[in-house]
């Protein structure tokens, strides 16, 4: 059995026992958190497609941790101007762990 979920502007598919990374949320570490934009839902052959949302479905995770993603560097050249720019970035990440899946 699996889901696809959108969580912010990221769809996931997910099942039982996963640990996926998605954008920063609310929440203390070991709170559980319901998914409620759940776009299909897979169930051992028998698919349920959302139009956009699948009506009373929901997934049901923990949050495990709060942390920062890897640096993503972004560098900017111009020739001839001799201008050089160097920028930084690192994303806020929650790791959720998928406990349950409600059709």
């Amino acid at each position: 059995m699996f889901a696809v979920v959108r969580i912010g502007p990221t769809q996931y598919k997910v099942s039982v026992g996963d640990s996926i990374e998605a954008a920063n949320m609310v929440g203390e570490v070991g709170d559980i958190v319901t998914l409620s934009e759940v776009l299909l839902i897979d169930d051992n052959g028998k698919t349920t497609l959302g139009t956009p949302t699948v009506k009373g479905a929901s997934v049901k995770a923990t949050i495990d941790a709060h942390h920062k993603g890897e640096k993503i560097h972004v560098r900017r050249f111009k020739s001839k101007v001799r201008e050089r720019r160097h920028i930084g970035f690192r994303a806020q990440l929650t790791r959720l762990q998928i406990t349950a899946i409600h059709a």
